[in-house]
């Protein structure tokens, strides 16, 4: 059984007591180049790679998507494990460390891969005709190079921006110390995503560019090369960095705790009045001294109702199953209360997974721009939005706000639940957009500009109508997005600032699995009693201007929800603070 001794990490300092010389802003590009260096390395390796299966490896399409698609989700998921691992055992620049040697492990194996011989079946210049299938110490290679990647980028993306912000918070040494500056905050989460963009950018093109021009062994070696620096730039400051102690008893277990003694004590009558001293139980030096009104059925997880039997004569808890503290309760209260709020930024996610359309309608469109001779390749609008993301937080951040400080006489920051709510109503003007684009272009391909069933001529309406919806919907991730994360990271406890930092990427893989859902529903709808489904393969003959309707939709409802759920939070937080007014009096 776990003693009392258990929980005194939920309340002893995470924070070493940092020395002038520890944390601060100079540490910040340290950790951003360490993440930015890893994105541009698999982000530059991630569009060509189902070519460099088919070609090296002799895999068929559909074999060498499957691999992809597993690569990709154990990327994905791994985060969220490590943002676990970070906050309840191991600490974040561990997990930081130890995901970039990962990483830079398993770019080096793919890389091996193309010089090794017998690393792979056969290369281009084989014979025709000759089609050998991979061995099992191949693919074990392949497959082993695609593991070290992913979990090294657990370990680095499910902990950078909580361990950035430590360093903004250096001069906290208490569980629940947040940085003493909100603009400084959520400066450094736009600085975060900008970073992010430049190196998505590179990945996207440079490093694309190196493997079609110079071959695989220069297109792999440069990833490789970037992880390196990405390892390099990370230690060249670890004996600056302020480095955040996990707490000796995971507060997930505390969480849990909490549910257990609810349950346990359900029977258990709320008093009449209110005797702090010998009703609930107060941890030392906690400024709550009974709970908050809302999710009352939790607050009988810290009742005391006989202290002979339920505390140590030191006022400790004999069985933290059966008894919790106020504080306790209250952090998993705030949690749950924030669960609505997060569930609003599903949608965002859903309208990301429409970015497969814009490449069908980018086909059928002039991509032509400046001269006759250059295309824009279908998959590369989205660069235009990259660009104005980078631009939109450099506008923010140097211009609009400083400006509207000076105006004002003093530091003005857009609030956070504004910030959310702009970004939800911009992802529905995009949605509206993207349909209207839609039904133009559709209604070009067929009356009598393009033949039936001949779906690669294109309609003479320039792709650039693309643009703006792609841009539209970058600065509803620059509000939202951004929103979304300084929001959990300020209001999840200080312990749990990693999984924070990580739970939008969880809502973007709902998302995937609820946009899957959508469009199985539609597809099975509308191509009933012999109709063309909307959304078709010939995109000429679907109708993808009313599935974006339907999102749109579903948006504007997503946004009313999101308002009902601000004010409930907000109204849940107001109430907490009466009731630590009520404590302090």
């Amino acid at each position: 059984m776990e003693t009392c001794e258990d929980n005194k990490g939920m309340n002893e300092p995470l924070l070493n007591t940092p020395s002038k010389l520890q944390g601060g802003l100079r540490t910040l590009p340290f950790i951003l180049a360490n993440e930015g260096f890893e994105r541009a390395a698999f982000y530059g390796l991630e569009p060509n790679m189902i070519v460099y299966l088919m070609g090296n490896y002799g895999l068929e399409m559909a074999t060498g998507s499957n691999i992809l698609f597993l690569w990709a989700a154990a990327t994905n998921f791994t985060p969220i494990l490590g943002a676990f691992l970070a906050d309840s055992y191991v600490g974040r620049f561990p997990m930081i460390a130890f995901g970039s040697i990962f990483s830079l492990l398993g770019t080096m194996l793919l890389w091996s891969t193309t010089m090794i011989p017998g690393a792979t079946p056969y290369k281009f210049e084989s014979v025709a005709n000759t089609n050998p299938s991979p061995t099992p110490f191949q693919l074990i290679l392949l497959f082993s190079s695609f593991g070290l990647m992913s979990i090294g980028t657990g370990g680095i993306r499910s902990s950078t921006l909580a361990f950035g912000a430590d360093q903004i918070a250096r001069n906290g040494v208490d569980e629940n110390a947040k940085p003493n500056c909100v603009g400084l905050l959520e400066s450094f989460f736009n600085w975060y995503y900008f970073s992010v963009s430049i190196s998505v950018l590179f990945g996207l093109t440079c490093v694309v560019y190196i493997q079609d021009h110079a071959g695989w062994q220069a297109g792999f070696g440069v990833p490789t090369l970037l992880m390196l620096l990405s390892v390099v730039s990370f230690f060249l400051a670890s004996s600056f960095y302020v480095k955040v102690k996990p707490p000796k008893a995971s507060l997930l277990t505390g969480f849990a705790q909490v549910i257990v003694a609810s349950w346990r004590n359900r029977h258990y009558e709320f008093p009449s009045e209110l005797n702090v001293d010998k009703v609930y139980h107060v941890v030392k030096g906690s400024t709550l001294e009974f709970p908050s009104e809302k999710l009352r059925s939790l607050n009988k997880a810290c009742i005391v109702m006989d202290p002979r039997q339920d505390l140590t004569p030191d006022e400790m808890v004999v069985d933290p199953w059966r008894l919790c503290t106020i504080d306790q309760v209250e952090d998993f209260k705030s949690i749950i209360n924030l669960i609505p709020l997060w569930s609003t930024g599903i949608m965002m996610g859903v309208h990301a997974n429409t970015t497969s359309f814009r490449v069908l309608q980018a086909f059928s469109m002039d991509r032509h721009i400046l001269t006759p001779t250059f295309e824009i390749p279908p998959g590369s609008f989205g660069t235009f939005g990259l660009i104005t993301l980078m631009f939109w937080l450099i506008l923010y951040e140097r211009v609009i706000i400083p400006m509207a400080s000076k105006v004002m006489g003093k530091p003005v920051r857009l609030h956070v639940m504004t910030r959310m709510g702009i970004g939800l109503l911009l992802s529905f003007a995009c949605l509206l957009v993207s349909g209207i684009v839609e039904s133009i272009r559709r209604d070009m391909a067929t009356k009598g500009e393009i033949l039936e069933d001949k779906t690669s001529s294109t309609v003479p309406m320039s792709a650039l109508w693309l643009v703006p919806q792609v841009c539209l919907f970058c600065l509803a991730e620059a509000f939202s997005a951004i929103a979304q994360i300084e929001l959990f990271y300020s209001e999840f406890p200080k312990s749990m600032s990693s999984i924070a930092s990580n739970l939008q990427g969880l809502g973007m893989g709902i998302a995937s699995l609820f946009a899957s859902l959508i469009i199985t529903v539609v597809d099975c709808v509308t191509k009933k009693f012999g109709k063309e489904s909307w959304v078709s393969s010939d995109i000429n003959k679907g109708h993808y201007d009313y599935y974006y309707w339907i999102l749109a939709g579903l948006s504007l409802l997503n946004y009313i929800y999101f308002l009902f759920c601000s004010k409930a939070y907000e109204q849940g937080k107001r109430d907490l603070q009466d009731t630590k007014g009520i404590s302090d009096a």
